[in-house]
Parts: structure tokens; C-alpha cells; sequence
């Protein structure tokens, strides 16, 4: 999950995040090199925190929570003729959200504030933050919300317990565009370089989510950025939201992490490394079906045969020590 370094207010109703960035000396974070995620916490601790995000969520380890609701989307839908302003802020794609978008379905209110993508590369198609059961998807969305019931804002929110609440949208490929999300791709070419930004028409952000929203994963985590708090109730969707593969290399090629006037640099593979899970509780709300997994069905289909194997051995040596003494037998 993006989070910024700084925060500028583009109207009444929506915040957009922006990067505090020293002119000559690029990002104060990246993914990969010297100020890559294995020094991040030189410079933000939390980072090195024992309760961290992404995860590999694991279903065998889950725990059933059948008080666990639906996730219900509120004011995701209507919009009327406002915009939405999306921005490239160099380390990914981010749209700004109205404060009438809100979710139910947790302990307290949330308040969306923005959402944003993690994506991989032609090289490594793999690009999603969460893991379900070792598997990797080709993208990730995060729609970012505060506690409205706590905080005044998300500033106030977000280093606090509980302070805000992320939902996880894994994302793979299908035959057909999405529109839904076409609504943010046909417009990533506008935003091209990092600190450019662009007003787009507001849409339905309920198009983005997948179509069960009572089957998630629930766990406390942080923001898979710097500053890396951990603050987030992560709801990860069991169930992920093709886009077609047009769409997805758009999503990997239209972006640079440089502004327009640099030496350009292709803005990919935007994602943290999977984190420790440690001593926390990981809660599934529906009943996930034990089936056996591939691994487990090789080594089951090796054991038979190898037993095969070995009792056709064994009668081998049984009938050759028959037939012996019948074939002595037999000469006298």
C-alpha cells in the first residue's frame, strides 16, 4: 500500500497524496538500490516492525470468523458530475476519492481517502503485494479508508491503532477489457511521468471491487510503504478481478518513477517483499474447503507408484523362489 510523505489538499472533499522529494537526489524511497526496502527501516523504523504488510496469506492457518459481514461499499457508486484527479507520484498511480465513500462491514466507519496499484513488469508478470497460498498475482489494488469514528482526518489516522482500513484486490488477466478499470488505464498515458496529474471523470469505483464481497481475509497489518505504520486492518478479497492482458501491459509500460525533464525510468515492479506473519491471527470470513494441494497430489501419486513398484518387486523374488524348487523337482 502507497502512502506518501506528504499530503496536499485539492478541494473540499478529496486529499491527494504527494511526495516530498529533493530535486536532485530522486525519491527519498525506492524499491530496489540504496534506499531500497532493505534500508528502509534505516530511515523509517516501523518499517522493521513485527507486524508488517504484505503477507502470504496462508488458508491452512486462517481462522473462521463467522461474525465477520459482507463488505458494503457506501457512496461508491453515485458521484454526479464531480472528477476524480489521478496522479502519478513516482512510486505509483493514485486516484483521489470523494468523502462521501465510505465502508461498513468493520468495528468502526471508514472514510476513503484514495486508492492506487502495485504492478509487476514484462519481465516479471508477477506484481501483487498479498500471496494466497504461495500463489503471486499480476497486480494489486488498494483502496485506502480512515476511522471516521476516531479521527478527524486521515493525518491524524494514520500512525494510529485501528486508524485506517485497506481493502486488497488481487488482480489477474482475462480474455475482455474491464471497464471498470478501464475508467483509470485509458488515462495512465496522461499521467506519465511522476508529479503529473490529471482530472478524469468520476465512475462507478464499485466496478473495481470482485463480486463477493463476503469472502476476505482480515489481519492487522501496515502500509507496505514508507513510512510503514502499523496501523492498517487489511481486508484482502479471496477472489481476484481480471482485466485483460492489453490492460495489464498499459498498466506495466505508461508509467515512468522520473519527472518529465529526467532521464526517463520506467515506473515497474512497485512491490514489497512478502513479510513475516509472526504471532498474528489471520481470520478468513467463510468456510475455506481443504482440497489437496498440488504438491500433496504428486507425492501421493509417487507414493502408489513407488508401492506399486516395490510389490511388483517383491512377487518377482516370490515366484522366482517358487518356481525354483518346482524346476528342481521336475529334473529329479
Amino acid at each position: 500500500m502507497s502512502f506518501p510523505i506528504g499530503w496536499m489538499l485539492l478541494g473540499p472533499c478529496a486529499l491527494i497524496l504527494v511526495i516530498s522529494r529533493p530535486a536532485a537526489e530522486g525519491a527519498s524511497w525506492t524499491y530496489t538500490g540504496d534506499h531500497g526496502q532493505e534500508h528502509w527501516p534505516d530511515s523509517f523504523p516501523d518499517c522493521g516492525g513485527i507486524a508488517q504488510s504484505p503477507i502470504n496469506i496462508r488458508t491452512d492457518d486462517t481462522i473462521y470468523n463467522s461474525s465477520l459481514p459482507p463488505i458494503q461499499p457506501v457512496g461508491y457508486r453515485a458521484h454526479g458530475d464531480s472528477t476524480f484527479t489521478l496522479t502519478n507520484n513516482g512510486h505509483t498511480v493514485q486516484l483521489s476519492l470523494p468523502s462521501s465513500m465510505k465502508i461498513h462491514g468493520l468495528s468502526n466507519n471508514y472514510t476513503a481517502v484514495q486508492l492506487h496499484l502495485h504492478w509487476g513488469s514484462k519481465e516479471h508478470p508477477g506484481g501483487s503485494e498479498h500471496y494466497i497460498d504461495d500463489e503471486e498475482y499480476p497486480a494489486e489494488l488498494h483502496i485506502v479508508h480512515y476511522n471516521a469514528d476516531k479521527f478527524t482526518d486521515i493525518n491524524e489516522a494514520k500512525d494510529k491503532p485501528n486508524g485506517l482500513a485497506v481493502l486488497g484486490i488481487l488482480i489477474t488477466t482475462g480474455p475482455r477489457d474491464n471497464p471498470g478499470f478501464a475508467n483509470i488505464i485509458n488515462y495512465l498515458k496522461r499521467v506519465s511521468y511522476a508529479d503529473q496529474r490529471v482530472s478524469i471523470p468520476s465512475f462507478n469505483v464499485e466496478e473495481l471491487l470482485p463480486s463477493k464481497l463476503d469472502q476476505y481475509f482480515r489481519y492487522s497489518g501496515s502500509l507496505t510503504t514508507p513510512p510503514c505504520f502499523q496501523s492498517v486492518t487489511w481486508t484482502v478479497f479471496y477472489n481476484p478481478v481480471a482485466i485483460s492482458q492489453s490492460q495489464m501491459d498499459e498498466l506495466r509500460t505508461a508509467l515512468h518513477s522520473t519527472p518529465v525533464n529526467s532521464p526517463p525510468k520506467a515506473l515497474e515492479n512497485n512491490v514489497r517483499d512478502i513479510q513475516l506473519v509472526n504471532r498474528r491471527k489471520l481470520y478468513s470470513s467463510f468456510v475455506i474447503e481443504k482440497g489437496l494441494s498440488t504438491g500433496v497430489i504428486v507425492a501421493i501419486v509417487f507414493g502408489l507408484l513407488g508401492g506399486v513398484l516395490l510389490i511388483s518387486i517383491a512377487l518377482y523374488f516370490v515366484i522366482t523362489a517358487i518356481k525354483r524348487p518346482i524346476a528342481h523337482i521336475g529334473k529329479a
